[in-house]
């Protein structure tokens, strides 16, 4: 009796053991690479992004791990420091080591770069930052969880107008997602009736703005010989690069003259309040650009994970950084749609899409267009304000 006793014991631990392991065999971890500029040009973005994702990570292995779900999500990040071939040497890298998403990289010049290479691999690559309209591809495996240049362009050519200017010197970074701005921006300027004088985009190698200045100033004089100095305002698309121009153009007395704006490469940068020559500059020309905005009605959500991410970073953390959050979220819920299948890329694209089309997330919804980028999206104005001796970002409006 006590030899079927201690029998029936055994087999019962066996099975119970057989049942764990299988059980722990079923749970497939899936790996997110993230591409993002860590020590370069714009690592804002990149530094709080990564912060991001590694956070949505844990979060969502939470949630699937109290839904009794069949995968896990790992993170593995590259520091493209915003070069495109970085960019696309680290995406073969994750290709090679096994990452079935990518989010980032962060600029439309990256992004580029590694479109062919996403469609042939078959992965899907989620941009939380880029916005040239030029690779708004139908089809493709790239989708954009931020709103594209048309958007931003027209949300800010708008406010420009309605602040009374009537001409608007732009220029821009030679790179796709600046040049996209400042091409929608003047676009949308010239619609409501302005009028636009463009300087040829700066190499991305520039560091002496001599020449650059020399074009906007001459630029400047002419609009304001037809429409009065106060009626006339520069536009600027730039990375960090651009807190560099700003500073030499301090010591020109016609630039410190008129309003300037930016485009949204610059917005919370830390680099701008760190430089007081540019911050004193941005503060007496009435500088401000857009970031894109995060709904107020939705504070309660995106506040605690903003929060959270400074914790990490240092760094307030912008809608474009949450937007990676967000893509993490979508992410999850596709694969427990497919139930942790990510063999059949037709089927994975497509139910991204629905997923996404479905999903509001801290950001809002993040419904897509055509393209497969965001379809809508408002944005929040940040300038900067001098506290003492110290420069800081501060919220001065909205395009809504």
């Amino acid at each position: 009796m006590k030899r079927s006793l201690l029998f029936v014991c055994a087999s019962l631990v066996l099975c119970f053991s057989f049942n764990s392991c299988r059980k722990g065999t079923a749970t497939k971890t899936i790996n997110v690479a993230g591409l993002f500029s860590l020590t370069g040009n714009w690592s804002t973005l990149g530094v709080n992004s990564k912060a991001a994702i590694e956070m949505a990570a844990h979060d969502i292995n939470t949630y699937a791990q109290n839904k009794g779900l069949s995968f896990r999500l790992s993170v593995s990040t590259y520091d493209t420091r915003l070069n495109p071939d970085s960019a696309r040497m680290y995406f073969v890298k994750a290709t090679d080591q096994g990452s079935d998403f990518v989010i980032g990289p962060q600029s439309s010049a990256e992004l580029a770069n590694i479109v062919p290479l996403a469609d042939a691999a078959k992965m899907i690559v989620v941009s939380q930052g880029s916005t040239a309209g030029s690779l708004a591809l139908a089809g493709d495996a790239v989708f954009r969880f931020c709103p594209p240049d048309k958007v931003e362009g027209g949300a800010i050519a708008n406010t420009i107008y309605n602040d009374g200017m009537k001409g608007l010197v732009t220029v821009a970074r030679d790179d796709a997602g600046n040049k996209g701005l400042q091409s929608a921006t003047g676009s949308a300027f010239v619609a409501k009736g302005g009028v636009v004088n463009a300087i040829d985009a700066y190499s991305t190698a520039t560091t002496d703005f001599t020449t650059v200045i020399a074009a906007i100033k001459a630029k400047v004089n002419t609009l304001a010989a037809a429409h009065g100095i106060a009626n006339v305002a520069v536009y600027l698309a730039s990375f960090d690069e651009g807190v560099t121009l700003m500073a030499q153009a301090a010591s020109d007395p016609i630039l410190s003259q008129v309003q300037w704006y930016g485009g949204d490469g610059i917005v919370l940068s830390a680099v701008l309040p760190a430089n007081t020559t540019a911050s004193a500059f941005a503060v007496k020309t009435g500088f401000f650009a857009p970031s894109f905005g995060l709904p107020v009605s939705l504070q309660s959500k995106w506040q605690p994970v903003a929060d959270r991410i400074k914790t990490t970073t240092g760094i307030d953390a912008d809608a474009f950084a949450l937007a990676a959050y967000d893509a993490m979220w979508v992410i999850a819920y596709t694969l427990e749609k497919t139930q942790g299948n990510v063999a059949d890329f037709a089927v994975l694209k497509t139910v991204f899409a629905q997923q996404a089309n479905a999903y509001a997330g801290v950001t809002g919804a993040t419904t897509l267009d055509a393209f497969g980028d965001r379809a809508t999206g408002a944005f929040d104005y940040w300038g900067i304000k001098k506290n003492g001796t110290a420069y800081n970002w501060v919220k001065t409006g909205t395009s809504e």
